[in-house]
């Protein structure tokens, strides 16, 4: 699934062809995703001009004057910027046309992507609200951390992916936070010390800053190959069961946690 840096490259990568343009159409090839396309869309944002494309977690946020789509990339969804008269494959579901000529398309592969509207303050959704946060912003750092970790009986790497505790950090990028602040994934989060705390929201800050710009330096939102959101990076633990840790030599383990699989050095972890 798509995450914060993900996430965060996409929506850098499409306002700058979406910001001030205008809709000029919607179509919905298939109105089935995680939940159906609200069928009232081309008539709400016809005539609409964009006027910021924004994030809050994982979601997505096309904001103009009458009010604010919300897209969720689900597991495996991906948007490009196409000309318009590119025809739509088997796997694009919904496109925005604009009147420079270009749209912008959501392919999703399993469908488990998610399109919603409101024309309330978007940050109020029942979708967004509960959502803690920034992890990138000043109101995200190792005091709330560990305020936030006090009590609390769940494993370490699952807390941190809560995103009512965080917003944004997935199975991948909290599984390499772990590695840089050198903690396994599986001790209590309420046993967390306060200097853990520190290193483990610099090590957040860190991870998720280094993927983005890395994104930032290789995709290309207007090359139709590229399939998903997910873009070449060098990882230490994540997917890397077997082989050699980049620092110390030992051998990454893989573990469980829940239906998660999460990954760590245990030399380098402790």
């Amino acid at each position: 699934m798509p995450e914060l840096p993900e996430v965060e490259v996409t929506r850098l990568g499409i306002s700058k062809h979406l910001v001030g343009n205008m809709v000029a159409g919607v179509s919905v090839h298939s109105a089935k995703l995680r939940s159906l396309v609200p069928p009232e869309l081309a008539a709400l944002l016809a005539g609409q001009k964009i006027q910021s494309v924004e994030r809050r977690g994982k979601y997505l946020m096309l904001n103009c004057s009458a009010g604010s789509l919300l897209l969720h990339l689900g597991m495996t969804g991906h948007l490009r910027i196409l000309p318009g008269s590119r025809s739509a494959g088997p796997h694009d579901h919904f496109d925005i046309l604009f009147s420079s000529g270009i749209i912008l398309r959501l392919n999703d592969v399993r469908r488990f992507g998610s399109i919603h509207w409101t024309s309330s303050d978007p940050l109020q959704h029942r979708l967004l609200a509960g959502i803690g946060p920034e992890p990138l912003t000043d109101a995200f750092n190792g005091e709330y951390l560990y305020q936030r970790s006090r009590g609390r009986k769940v494993a370490l790497q699952r807390f941190i992916m809560q995103s009512a505790v965080v917003a944004g950090v997935g199975n991948i990028y909290a599984a390499e936070a772990l590695f840089r602040s050198r903690l396994l994934p599986t001790p209590l989060a309420g046993n967390l010390s306060h200097p853990d705390c520190l290193k483990l929201a610099g090590a957040i800050k860190e991870v998720l800053s280094v993927s983005i710009a890395t994104g930032r330096s290789k995709m290309d939102f207007c090359r139709e190959g590229e399939r998903l959101a997910y873009f070449a990076q060098t990882l230490y633990v994540y997917g890397r069961e077997g082989e050699p840790c980049r620092e110390c030599g030992g051998t990454i383990k893989r573990g469980r946690l829940g239906n998660r699989s999460t990954f760590f050095c245990p030399a380098c972890q402790r």
